[in-house]
């Protein structure tokens, strides 16, 4: 698409939502709490705030100001503001790892990008489902949509669900309303060759609303990778058939949406 020559700002946002799930199977309670501590730790607000900074560079955007926590017993949330211009470091001070500013700067295309961790686990069936929520929310010429491969590989997941909305309009020098600038048809257009191959993807759209959904679900795994504290090899047959069933179980009942009974592992790519 040809650029748009606008009259005054664009006024669009944009919004890239994301829920992540990684599945894990442990077989006690305190294994399970490991995990969760675990998991805590991994995703604790320090290194999500380097992933969501990292996402400002990617999409161009300047931070104005950060804001992350630690929550008891377990999860993490951060908060960043951006803009689009640069920010003159004459005219503001950093407190904290807040970026506090004497001035108005870029105030009508701020935008914010922020993340929420919701680690739990089951203590009959042994299973751990840690969920993380991502939004990416711009306005302007910003797209959220150039940080889509980063964030997926970043948190390494199971399951991926992904809405992406252009909401609101902006109007060109000839004073017609444009509703997007930009083409679309899935969110899958925008995903690199290796992640597309290693999902099983559907797309639910909304193309006169500028509403796209894309549902993830990874196609194969090893179970090795998926437990924790236990040792493959220590495992009776029936053990390894029953948590694969388990886990296939948890992955589609997230992706679907709905609860469903248990499946037949030899049907399912381990």
């Amino acid at each position: 698409m040809q650029k748009l020559k606008l009259y005054g700002f664009n006024n669009l946002t944009k919004s890239l939502s994301f829920c992540i799930y990684d599945i894990c199977y442990a077989n006690t309670n305190d294994s399970q709490n490991s995990y969760i501590s675990y998991i805590d730790e991994q995703y604790n607000a320090i290194r999500l705030t380097k992933i969501l900074k990292k996402t400002c560079s990617i999409i161009g955007a300047n931070v104005l100001n950060i804001f992350h926590q630690d929550y008891e017993p377990q999860g993490a949330s951060v908060t960043i503001l951006v803009c689009e211009e640069p920010i003159n470091s004459d005219k503001i001070n950093i407190l904290n790892n807040k970026i506090i500013s004497s001035s108005v700067l870029a105030h009508l295309d701020k935008s914010h990008i922020c993340v929420h961790t919701y680690p739990e686990s089951h203590p009959q069936s042994g299973i751990c489902t840690f969920r993380a929520d991502i939004e990416v929310s711009t306005c302007g010429i910003i797209s959220p949509l150039n940080a889509l491969n980063y964030l997926i590989h970043q948190l390494e997941s199971d399951i991926v669900t992904i809405e992406y909305r252009v909401r609101g309009f902006t109007r060109d020098i000839y004073g017609i309303k444009h509703f997007i600038d930009h083409k679309i048809n899935s969110i899958q257009n925008f995903m690199s060759e290796d992640i597309k191959s290693m999902y099983d993807m559907v797309d639910v759209n909304v193309y006169q609303e500028n509403i796209f959904h894309t549902r993830m679900l990874l196609r194969e795994f090893n179970l090795k990778n998926y437990l924790f504290n236990i040792h493959l090899k220590d495992l009776k047959k029936e053990e390894y058939t029953h948590i694969i069933n388990l886990l296939w179980k948890e992955m589609r009942e997230i992706y679907y949406g709905k609860n469903m009974s248990i499946i037949d592992s030899n049907s399912c790519n381990i």
